[in-house]
């Protein structure tokens, strides 16, 4: 390991216990701009483009996607990306394997932040929070013994889609609310599923069972819209959606219809396509729909954790030895 090695870090906000970890050893470089929103299309893409050259790693702090720019940009130097994310679909990971630049993310140390968040968008959908709360900042409420009246968990069926780290800890913090029984579909069945208690079954058999239903899946071009007319149609019109996977896994359009015309109770999203969702997109004019801004992993400890791994992975991988958290190695 050498200074001479330069790292690139793609965003002004990474913590600095990551930082450190990666200046002990190399010339770390950070950029004066924010990876996210608005600077991250304008500024930031300008200033990446002139501080990759060079650079033998690239710690991507940011769900917009790696450009074919950037990586041309960045020469035969980049030996390792490094996403301080749990998921990858913006890594461009045909074109690193191309190049034969190793790729890492950042998995399961969001795993329980994310969980909670999902337990909130249950709740929240469940007891039908935006309603509740726009009551409040109206100054008039509903009152009565029939009024505003939400789901219980108490009994339900909860249906699991993608019981990777994520679907496990939102399993173990729902057991506390007396939930009937926990169903879970995949490519195939788990040990821990059997360990957990879930049940392993289709994903029709589950949408047709389940009064909630949790998209934990990551996504891809099997996963995209997998939530569209066809399988928002199979679900009982009590049952509520949450998705803390990502937003291109719902077609949005069709959950917009299944909700205005009560086919499904509710839904709860940290996750939306695109993101921001613009001020005026239709699903923000309903009741039974909660939004959350994108923040599942968005504690102090848990991106701490998330930038830090990134970091090692990055020291592991300019060393030679093998990533910790490999998706190409």
């Amino acid at each position: 390991m050498s200074k001479d090695l330069k790292v690139l870090v793609s965003s002004n906000d990474f913590p600095e216990s990551a930082i450190k970890i990666l200046s002990d050893k190399f010339t770390v470089v950070v950029s004066r701009y924010s990876n996210y929103g608005e600077s991250a299309r304008t500024v930031n893409r300008e200033e990446l483009l002139r501080l990759i050259p060079g650079c033998a790693a690239l710690v991507w702090c940011s769900d917009s996607p790696i450009t074919k720019e950037l990586l041309d940009a960045a020469g035969d130097s980049l030996k390792v990306v490094a996403t301080s994310s749990a998921g990858y679909n913006h890594c461009a990971v045909d074109e690193l394997r191309a190049r034969g630049i190793r790729l890492s993310n950042t998995p399961d140390v969001l795993a329980p932040a994310v969980a909670e968040v999902a337990v909130s968008l249950i709740l929240g959908a469940a007891r039908r929070l935006t309603e509740n709360l726009a009551q409040v900042r109206k100054g008039v409420w509903e009152i009565g013994f029939s009024k505003c009246l939400g789901q219980d968990l108490r009994g339900s069926t909860v249906g699991i889609v993608g019981l990777g780290g994520i679907g496990r800890a939102v399993v173990k913090r729902l057991a506390g609310f007396e939930v009937g029984r926990f169903l879970y579909t995949g490519h195939r069945e788990k040990p821990e599923g059997k360990a957990l208690g879930a049940q392993f079954v289709s994903l029709q058999e589950l949408l047709r069972s389940s009064d909630v239903i949790v998209l934990a899946a990551p996504l891809t071009d099997e996963t995209r819209r997998m939530i569209n007319a066809e399988t928002l149609a199979m679900m009982k019109s009590n049952a509520i959606l949450v998705n803390v996977g990502r937003g291109d896994l719902v077609d949005q359009d069709a959950l917009y219809d299944a909700l205005k015309n009560n086919k499904i109770y509710g839904a709860g999203l940290d996750v939306t396509s695109p993101e921001p969702l613009p001020r005026d997109h239709k699903l923000l004019t309903l009741d039974n729909v909660f939004i959350l801004p994108h923040i599942g992993s968005a504690t102090v400890r848990t991106r701490r954790d998330m930038a830090e791994l990134a970091g090692n992975n990055v020291v592991r991988a300019l060393s030679g030895e093998p990533l910790l958290t490999p998706v190409l190695e």
